[in-house]
């Protein structure tokens, strides 16, 4: 006869495997910039069995979740190997982040991950939490993983709880197993968020997308998205930083804004996918946007369409950190087709399906902020007149 155990780990492997081999549905979209899909790609519903579950009947004969599984998002994506590779950022009820390896076979469905998650290389000054990894497959060899490091502020009082530092960490690696730890960035700014490597070299030397800012939570004086360069990768120091994509009032971006992925390489320039906040009654609202740089000089920007790219709706809003979408990983294929991996609410993992022509279109022709209602509306009086010639 079947115990308990035996009849709970069959139900549980039963409701695990609906999980993973759920077909994705394309959603219609009136915009026609991307479309979504129907549902999350990755999920706390997503992680092994083996992650979460003592399956010792011995150890756990009621078979309880003993390591539970928060939320799965934000993750660093990269095609390797023919395959759909996520590197995700995986909370515990514990509340620390590790990162873990999804893969699939086309991107939008059937992620699963690897056996193990990540172990990354700790230094002498141990990392509290890690997340939010950006991948960039560099010209050097290398597939560089920058990502940020939590630790508490030495100068905190003792009941300061909440005070913390945010360094950059730089880790390369060739397969996404092994994962060599260099050096943590070095900038003016003590705290550092949202870093990203350029994927080519500038001038011999390697370059940074930044996001300088004064408190751990609080952007203060640092004013958008930085750019830096640094002579070395194993010991990366930017001496001089400077701001390239600015906060503006009353806009998406007036109370925080960062650079998401490494950009894309396209014939009208690089294109850049990024995050804005404002401040609501509800609280901070996070949105993705784009924009566009010149080819050799990647830090001189050339179209700056207004609005947002994509918000978050429907359930999309609801999570641990409700009414956000942030994305830190994109994949171009060869053909052009553009996934993006955004996160909802700091809960789960969704992918929106476009192509490079389309997202080109879309920066390079949407008309930018002009930032008054007035203006605003004289914009879209150019398309109102223009439909009735």
């Amino acid at each position: 006869m079947k115990s308990y155990f035996d009849d709970r780990l069959s139900q549980i492997q039963g409701y695990h495997e609906k999980i993973l081999e759920q077909k994705n549905e394309p959603l219609f979209s009136i915009h026609g910039i991307y479309r979504r899909y129907k549902y999350p790609v990755i999920t706390a519903e997503h992680i092994p069995l083996e992650w979460r579950f003592d399956l010792n009947p011995d150890c756990n004969p009621r078979l309880l979740e003993r390591m539970g599984i928060n939320s799965a998002f934000n993750p660093g994506v990269i095609f390797h190997n023919g395959k759909y590779c996520l590197v995700v950022r995986v909370e515990g009820w514990d509340r620390k982040s590790f990162f873990a390896v999804a893969e699939s076979p086309d991107g939008i469905n059937n992620f699963q991950f690897w056996p193990e998650p990540v172990l990354m290389p700790e230094t002498d000054d141990p990392d509290v939490n890690v997340y939010d990894m950006r991948l960039t497959q560099h010209e050097d060899g290398w597939i560089y993983g920058v990502f940020c490091t939590e630790r508490k502020d030495p100068d905190a009082a003792p009941h300061d709880l909440s005070s913390a530092i945010a360094k950059a960490v730089i880790a390369r690696t060739k397969d996404l197993i092994i994962w060599v730890r260099l050096k943590d960035l070095k900038t003016v700014s003590n705290q550092q968020r949202n870093v990203v490597l350029h994927p080519e070299f500038l001038d011999g030397k390697y370059a940074f997308y930044t996001r300088p800012q004064d408190g751990f939570i609080e952007a203060g004086s640092g004013s958008g998205i930085g750019w830096g360069l640094s002579t070395s990768i194993e010991n990366a120091s930017i001496d001089e930083e400077f701001i390239i994509d600015e906060r503006i009032y009353h806009t998406i971006k007036e109370a925080k804004n960062g650079q998401g992925p490494a950009p894309i390489k396209t014939d009208k320039g690089w294109l850049h996918l990024a995050h804005g906040v404002r401040g609501t009654a509800a609280g901070l609202r996070y949105v993705l946007y784009l924009f566009m740089t010149e080819l050799n000089r990647p830090w001189v920007q050339t179209y700056t369409p207004g609005g947002y790219l994509i918000a978050p709706q429907d359930e999309e809003r609801v999570g641990d950190v409700s009414n956000v979408v942030f994305s830190n990983g994109w994949i171009k294929d060869p053909d052009g087709r553009v996934l993006i991996y955004y996160a909802s609410s700091d809960t789960r993992v969704h992918v929106a399906e476009t192509d490079v022509d389309t997202l080109v279109d879309c920066a390079v022709n949407t008309p930018p902020d002009v930032l008054t209602s007035a203006g605003s509306v004289k914009e879209r009086m150019k398309i109102i007149k223009g439909n009735l010639r």
